[in-house]
């Protein structure tokens, strides 16, 4: 596919966008509740969203990432609290919400007997576009999509990735001012995603606001500007990707031992300084633990010296996304491996 470039927003039909006022947040939603039967799937989410930028919602499924955006797009009313999209309450105008926001479920939702290019030029009619215009934005999201080859094939035969790309190719046929992502690398491999990131970074540029929704966390960190962390139905904590790190309060010191006849002395030596669980993987040489800080990682590594055991590396690394969903939430997310005995950190 190639570098995604802004044109991604440039043929949009007149008059179909206003001019947005940047003092108005792009999201601003108090206590959103939504409840299916018994369940509470949301119970009570704050959010507020300034335009432009990503804004991830990061949480296992079930977290109540899906029914949010759903809430934010007025696909669904809330059962409680309130929410505005660009000064527009999702109840009382959902026209105009719908008008300016583009949703992007984790499934595909075009017509499987149509083309590719069929969907997306219906798609471009019903939204306005002359038919010139239709054919050359087509011709423009297939492209920056990488689908010019499999324009004439029905969606139906498309593979999954090509599903996705398609899909999200026909949610910014008129580019809307927000668009709520709701997983969208699901089921894509590694090249496929990388392809999705980059258009997320070209609506970007665009001056399209993003709120990305997703469970893998490297996703989170290669996007968003700001994470709002989902446990259960409401926001657990809020911040950049670096405050949130910050907010675990630990590190992870990795060492590596020249000689690995000597890597068990060294971690009975690391967890006795320390005073936490040291972990060894397969390579014999390997050694990690979490450590609240510099200075215990200093006197760690000063203890493996005066005992003679040298190393042939050792570094000190802030916590990934992953330890901070661990520590908020209790659980890992989709990146991380299944973790020991639940701890919770307040």
């Amino acid at each position: 596919m190639g570098q995604v470039t802004a044109h991604l927003g440039d043929t949009v039909p007149a008059g179909e966008r206003a001019d947005g006022n940047g003092d108005v947040p792009a999201v601003e939603a108090v206590g959103l509740v939504k409840r299916s039967g018994s369940t509470t799937a949301v119970a009570g989410v704050d959010l507020l969203v300034p335009q432009g930028g990503v804004h991830g919602l990061l949480g296992i499924d079930g977290a109540g990432k899906t029914t949010t955006l759903r809430m934010l797009a007025a696909v669904v009313p809330p059962d409680g609290g309130r929410a505005r999209v660009l000064g527009h309450d999702v109840v009382r105008e959902p026209g105009a919400v719908r008008a300016r926001v583009g949703l992007t479920g984790r499934f595909a939702s075009l017509d499987e007997e149509l083309t590719g290019a069929e969907n997306l030029l219906l798609l471009a009619r019903l939204l306005g576009y002359s038919r010139a215009a239709a054919r050359q934005r087509t011709d423009q999201l297939l492209s920056a999509f990488g689908l010019t080859g499999a324009a004439g094939t029905q969606v139906g035969r498309y593979s999954g990735g090509m599903r996705r790309r398609a899909d999200i190719a026909a949610s910014i046929v008129v580019r809307p001012d927000v668009v709520l992502l709701d997983e969208p690398t699901t089921g894509l491999d590694p090249c496929s995603r990388d392809q999705v990131w980059d258009v997320v970074r070209a609506l970007v540029r665009g001056g399209t606001t993003v709120l990305l929704a997703t469970r893998h966390l490297d996703e989170a960190d290669q996007l968003a500007d700001r994470v709002s962390v989902l446990d259960a139905g409401r926001v657990v904590a809020e911040g950049s990707p670096t405050q949130l790190r910050a907010s675990v309060g630990t590190r992870t010191l990795h060492v590596r031992v020249s000689e690995p006849g000597r890597r068990a002395e060294a971690r009975a030596l690391l967890e006795r300084v320390l005073g936490v669980p040291v972990g060894a993987d397969a390579d014999l040489t390997a050694l990690t633990a979490r450590v609240p800080g510099a200075a215990p990682a200093t006197r760690a590594l000063a203890a493996l010296e005066d005992a003679g055991i040298e190393l042939a590396r050792f570094a000190l690394g802030s916590p990934g996304l992953g330890e901070v969903l661990l520590a908020l939430t209790g659980r890992p997310g989709e990146d991380e491996p299944p973790p020991g005995p639940r701890r919770a950190v307040r």
